[in-house]
């Protein structure tokens, strides 16, 4: 059951991806550049976005176990830290320069561009370097 919840809710976030155009780069590209083509569209979208997963997380906050009975996972640390800014650094320059992020780039490996490859590869290896240097510090700590 675990399993085809997960399976709907990939399908409706590749939808509602598809249908507010944040799976489009050039669309993503055109948001981001407010001196040029600015497309205020997005705006739309990312205010609905946050308004609707607020709601949602403060109806989660109040519950111990998710609706098929799973344990409720929520970051230990909310400290706005070194590694933090680091991260969100590198995900902002990376969307500003490609127009994609996770989701979307996975989504778009269906179109076969080289682009999109390159991206997904290089967000890959970037996770795996992370883990790599997260493990590495817990050890040296211990």
């Amino acid at each position: 059951m675990i399993t085809l919840i997960a399976y709907i809710a990939g399908l409706l976030f590749g939808l509602g991806l598809l249908i507010s155009g944040l799976g489009n780069p050039e669309k993503v590209l055109n948001f981001l550049d407010f001196f040029g083509q600015w497309d205020p569209s997005l705006l739309l979208v990312m205010v609905a976005a946050i308004g609707s997963s607020s709601l949602a997380f403060a109806w989660a906050k109040r519950r111990s176990s998710s609706l098929l009975k799973e344990p409720m996972h929520w970051p230990a640390s909310n400290a706005i830290d070194r590694n933090l800014l680091s991260g969100a650094a590198l995900f902002g320059v990376g969307w500003g320069l490609t127009g994609l992020c996770p989701g979307p780039a996975l989504m778009n490996l269906a179109t076969l561009q080289i682009e999109v490859y390159w991206f997904v590869a290089a967000m890959v290896l970037g996770m795996l370097l992370a883990h790599r240097y997260t493990q590495q510090r817990t050890q040296a700590n211990r």
